[in-house]
C-alpha cells in the first residue's frame, strides 16, 4: 500500500490532487502505522508538497503538521523551508523555537533554511545568533551550512564577515565561490569581484551558469566593458553561448555599458527568447534614447506571441515614451497595461508617467496623476515633477510639490538647489538667500561629487564632477 501511494505522490500536480490521495489515505487507515502512531513517511510527504511546492498551501500544511503526534526533524525542517518560502519569516523562527522545545535537534537543513529566512528579515543581531548557533552545534564548518553563512552575511551587507568565512574554508567550490561573488555584487564592490573571478580560474575551478551571469552583472555595475567582451569570448569558448540566462546576462551588460549595437547582436541571434530576453533589449534601448527602436521591438514582441508582456516589459515601454517625448503613445501605452493585459501600475510606472508629462510640460497633468494614483508617492516621484517645475519656470506649483518633498525627505539637498535655481530664474533673489539659509541652517549638505569612468581605445580613465 505504502509503494501505491509512493507513486501517486509523484504523479500529483495541484492542490486538489494532494486532498484526494490525502483523503484516500485517511480511509484506508495508511495514516498510521501498526502500532497506531502516524505514519510520519505519508504525512511528510503530503507536508512537503503544501509547504515546498508551488502548487502547495502553507495553512493547509500547518492543519495536517498540528494534528501530527511527534513529528520528526524532516517534518519540522519542510514546515520552516514552507514558511521561508512564502515570506512568512517570523514564523519560521516560531517553529524553530517549538522544534527546540520539543526536544528536536537542528540540523544542516535547519539552519540553512532558517539562515535564508533571517536576512530576507534584515536583522544582522537575529544573523549573528543563528551563526552562532551553527558554530554551539558544530555545524559551522558544513559546507552547506558554511556557503549559507556567506550568503545571509553578504545579503545584510557584512562583506567583512562574508570573506572571512570565505578565507577559513580550506578548499572553496564552485557553489562556496559563486556565493562569495554574488556577495560582492550585492555589496556594490564589483571591481573586487572581477579581480575574485580571476582567481578562481588561476586556482582551478571552471564557471557554471550562476558565476557568469553574477560576473557580467559586476561588469554592468561598473561599466567594464572591455572584461565584458573578454567574458563573452569565455562564455562561447566554454560552451555556455546557448545559454538564455547568460546570453541575457549579455545583452543587460552590453545595454548597461553602452553597447547598444553589440546588445542587440547578442538579442537577435538568442533563440529561443524568453519575456526576460525581451525585456532587457527594450529597456536597454529605451534607457539609451533609442525610443522608436524601443517600441518597435515591444510590437514585435506582441506580433511574435511566445512571451507575454508584464511590469518589467511596460516600465520599459514608458521609459521609451518618456525619454522621446512621445506622450499620447506613452498615455495609451500606461491604459492598455491596465485594461488589456490587467497589470497594475507599480510607482515606478507611476514615475515614468510623471516624468514624461513633466518633460513635456503638461505639469498640471503630471500633478493630478500623482493625486489619483492609490498608492502612496514617493520622493523620487514628486523630485521628478519638482524638477518639471523648474525647467518649465512654474514657481507655485514648484512649492507645492516642494511643501510634500518637505514632509517625506526634509534634509534632501537636491530639492533645495533645485527651488533655488527655479527662484532664481525668475529673478527672486530674496527667496533664493532663504532656500540657501535654510539649508545652511538645517546642515543639509551637498552629496559627494560624481565619479565617472571614460574608456578610450585601450586606456580608461577616472574624473571627478562638482557642481
Amino acid at each position: 500500500m505504502l509503494q501505491y501511494f509512493t507513486s501517486l505522490f509523484k504523479k500529483c500536480s495541484t492542490l486538489s490532487d494532494i486532498k484526494q490521495i490525502h483523503a484516500r489515505v485517511v480511509r484506508t487507515g495508511s495514516i498510521e502505522n501498526k502500532n497506531k502512531n502516524k505514519n510520519l513517511f505519508v504525512i511528510g510527504k503530503i507536508i512537503n508538497f503544501c509547504a515546498v511546492s508551488e502548487h502547495g498551501d502553507m495553512g493547509y500544511a500547518v492543519k495536517i503538521f498540528e494534528n501530527t503526534g511527534k513529528p520528526d526533524g524532516f517534518l519540522w525542517n519542510t514546515m520552516i523551508r514552507g514558511f521561508g518560502n512564502s515570506g512568512r519569516h517570523e514564523r519560521a523562527f516560531e517553529y524553530y523555537k517549538r522544534m527546540l522545545d520539543e526536544g528536536v535537534v537542528a540540523d544542516n537543513f535547519t539552519f540553512s533554511f532558517l539562515l535564508k529566512a533571517s536576512w530576507h528579515l534584515g536583522s544582522v543581531p537575529l544573523s549573528k545568533q543563528l551563526h552562532c548557533s551553527t558554530v554551539k552545534c558544530g555545524l559551522d564548518k558544513h559546507r552547506f551550512v558554511r556557503n549559507s553563512l556567506i550568503h545571509m552575511y553578504g545579503m545584510v551587507k557584512d562583506i567583512e564577515a562574508a570573506i572571512q568565512l570565505f578565507d577559513e574554508m580550506p578548499e572553496p567550490n564552485l557553489v562556496a565561490w559563486n556565493t562569495v561573488l554574488d556577495c560582492h555584487v550585492s555589496c556594490g564592490r564589483c571591481k573586487e569581484a572581477l579581480d575574485m573571478f580571476a582567481d578562481m580560474l588561476r586556482s582551478g575551478i571552471g564557471p557554471d551558469e550562476a558565476t557568469l551571469v553574477v560576473v557580467l552583472l559586476a561588469c554592468s555595475q561598473v561599466g567594464a566593458l572591455d572584461y565584458g567582451r573578454w567574458l563573452h569570448d569565455l562564455i562561447d569558448r566554454a560552451g555556455f553561448s546557448d545559454t538564455v540566462p547568460v546570453r541575457n546576462a549579455c545583452v543587460d551588460m552590453y545595454a548597461k555599458c553602452g553597447a547598444v549595437g553589440e546588445a542587440y547582436m547578442v538579442f537577435a541571434d538568442t533563440s529561443p527568447k524568453n519575456r526576460i530576453t525581451w525585456n532587457t533589449m527594450i529597456l536597454g534601448l529605451a534607457m539609451h534614447g533609442h525610443s522608436k527602436d524601443a517600441l518597435k521591438l515591444f510590437s514585435r514582441m506582441l506580433k511574435d506571441g511566445s512571451q507575454e508582456p508584464d511590469h518589467v516589459t511596460f516600465l520599459g515601454v514608458l521609459c521609451a515614451c518618456s525619454h522621446g517625448g512621445m506622450v499620447d503613445e506613452g498615455r495609451r501605452y500606461f491604459e492598455s497595461m491596465r485594461k488589456d493585459y490587467h497589470i497594475e501600475p507599480t510607482i515606478r510606472h507611476y514615475g515614468c508617467m510623471v516624468d514624461m508629462l513633466g518633460r513635456a510640460g503638461f505639469l498640471e497633468e503630471a500633478y493630478e496623476l500623482i493625486r489619483s494614483m492609490p498608492i502612496r508617492c514617493n520622493a523620487v516621484v514628486w523630485r521628478s515633477l519638482l524638477g518639471a517645475c523648474r525647467i518649465h519656470g512654474n514657481i507655485e506649483l514648484g512649492e507645492m510639490v516642494r511643501k510634500k518633498l518637505l514632509h517625506l525627505e526634509p534634509d534632501h539637498s537636491g530639492d533645495y538647489v533645485q527651488l533655488s535655481s527655479m527662484h532664481a530664474s525668475v529673478g527672486q533673489w530674496n527667496l533664493v538667500s532663504n532656500a540657501r539659509r535654510s539649508m545652511n541652517d538645517r546642515g543639509v549638505e551637498k552629496p559627494k561629487p560624481g565619479y565617472s569612468f571614460v574608456g578610450v581605445e585601450d586606456l580608461s580613465d577616472a574624473f571627478i564632477c562638482s557642481i
